[in-house]
């Protein structure tokens, strides 16, 4: 084959591979061996690339573990918006229930805990966390109560975001200090009190 006819090969799409394989690589080993003994080392062997070829791309295994933990998310269901059929307890209790198993799965809440708990030591990755994860996922909620306001069934003058932090608190409470199930009854009393709180006044 003469070096005209050569077939050039493909370095966008070999890159890819390898960046799905470091992010692929990152969810397993964490939820395997836990965040503290997760090694860039060991996500290179994992991946089968070299440890360069990470550190070209992210400066450290929390900026890979948080690239890959954001792709999952972003597949969720509920990335366009909760629900809305006309019943907002319904839709709510539906989807609080979803997050409690999403949130009780291992191999969810393994790469999910050891962000949060690296977040709380490390400034500039609390900062991303918050905005790629966090933030984002506080907006579907408060979008979903901001049309529960159009229809007359919330209070017009709540704060939005102090609701959905009353919300979800107690959620978030409970699933980081590992103080009881995330259940559905539990979540189901989380909304029914919490949409009481809500409720138009007069």
């Amino acid at each position: 084959m003469s070096p005209t006819t050569a077939k050039t090969p493909d370095v966008s799409r070999r890159s890819e591979r390898s960046r799905k394989a470091i992010l692929r690589a990152s969810m397993e080993l964490v939820g395997d061996v836990g965040y503290p003994k997760l090694t860039i080392e060991a996500i290179a062997a994992r991946a089968g690339v070299g440890k360069q070829t990470i550190y070209r791309w992210w400066p450290s295994k929390a900026a890979v573990l948080l690239d890959a933990f954001t792709e999952v998310v972003h597949d969720d269901d509920y990335q366009g918006g909760l629900p809305d059929t006309g019943d907002i307890e319904a839709d709510l209790k539906t989807v609080l229930r979803a997050t409690a198993d999403e949130f009780s799965d291992a191999a969810f809440e393994a790469p999910y805990r050891a962000l949060a708990v690296a977040s709380a030591a490390d400034a500039a990755l609390a900062e991303q966390f918050l905005a790629r994860l966090q933030e984002p996922g506080l907006e579907v909620y408060a979008r979903r109560l901001r049309a529960g306001q159009e229809a007359g069934q919330i209070d017009p003058g709540l704060d939005l975001g102090l609701a959905v932090e009353m919300l979800l608190g107690p959620f978030q409470q409970r699933w980081l200090t590992r103080s009881g199930p995330l259940t559905h009854e539990f979540t189901d009393q989380l909304v029914e009190m919490a949409l009481r709180a809500f409720a138009p006044r007069g």
